[in-house]
């Protein structure tokens, strides 16, 4: 008999991936990872790349549904996503959360919450809970879970300058990135 790992494991698992990130020049707090919730069995996962790919769209978790729902219509099994499980490093924004709900998740188990992203950058502050209990399309919000590792995301040195980038603008930004800092 396979034992499933339970969330804590994954929600682990995401967390290390991401915190990967801290040393690279563009580090994120931010990154998702979607599994099979019968089996257990990992899917994708993704990073934030709203800097990287210049599209303010490009959360972590919206990478993740793009990247699955792509990954399983290569498989014939189209683009739902019911019968998957996605844990996430923060509470999905407003946007994110409706895109688990249009893509047909289960479940989301996430770590940090809104409020603790919203100490460092700018937040839409619809908790993912109102957002799934406000639609016909049923998703469990679980959360938060490793709150304390994963708000060490957004702390870590290299995100808090980053995080510092970011609160001086655009042409800040711009600099940084051509310096490989952003």
């Amino acid at each position: 008999m396979t034992t499933i790992p339970t969330d804590e494991t994954y929600l682990a698992s995401v967390i290390r991936f991401t915190m990967k990130s801290m040393t690279t020049k563009t580090p994120v707090p931010f990154g998702a990872l979607i599994v099979e919730t019968a089996t257990g069995k990992p899917l994708i996962k993704a990073l934030n790349a709203v800097a990287a790919e210049n599209d303010p769209s490009s959360h972590a978790e919206l990478r993740t549904v793009r990247k699955a729902c792509k990954k399983l219509a290569k498989k014939g099994k189209g683009r739902s996503l019911k019968g998957y499980t996605m844990y996430s490093t923060c509470e999905p924004c407003a946007m994110c959360m409706a895109n688990i709900l249009w893509s047909g998740l289960d479940r989301v188990v996430y770590g940090a919450t809104i409020d603790d992203a919203n100490r460092h950058c700018n937040q839409i502050k619809i908790p993912a809970r109102e957002v799934s209990t406000r639609s016909d399309m049923p998703c469990i919000v679980d959360g938060p879970l490793l709150r304390d590792e994963a708000y060490a995301l957004f702390t870590h040195p290299n995100m808090l300058k980053v995080f510092e980038q970011w609160k001086s603008g655009p042409r800040t930004l711009k600099k940084a990135a051509k310096k490989g800092k952003a």
